[in-house]
């Protein structure tokens, strides 16, 4: 049987840990679980897609408004929800 090296982030490792104690699971089987899948499915066995927020229309449309909030033509506002009683 072959081993592997991963290098993951320390909070991940913690989290995957949890969920894989509460499954009853090692976190060796469950990376075999999805290595095998991804082996016979060949493809990743989930959606994966990437965060719209950090698109690129949306960051240069969030540039743009701090642009126009920087050379004062947009006024930032107090919302009616955040008023200061």
């Amino acid at each position: 049987m072959a081993q592997i090296s991963l290098r993951i982030d320390d909070d991940v490792k913690v989290n995957a840990e949890k969920v894989c104690k509460d499954i009853g699971m090692s976190m060796s089987t469950a990376v075999n679980i999805y290595l095998k899948r991804l082996g016979s499915e060949r493809r990743i066995p989930f959606e994966v897609s990437a965060d719209p927020f950090y698109s690129k229309e949306n960051i240069d449309e969030l540039e743009r408004r701090v642009a126009n909030i920087r050379t004062g033509k947009s006024v930032l506002k107090e919302h009616d929800l955040i008023g200061v009683e």
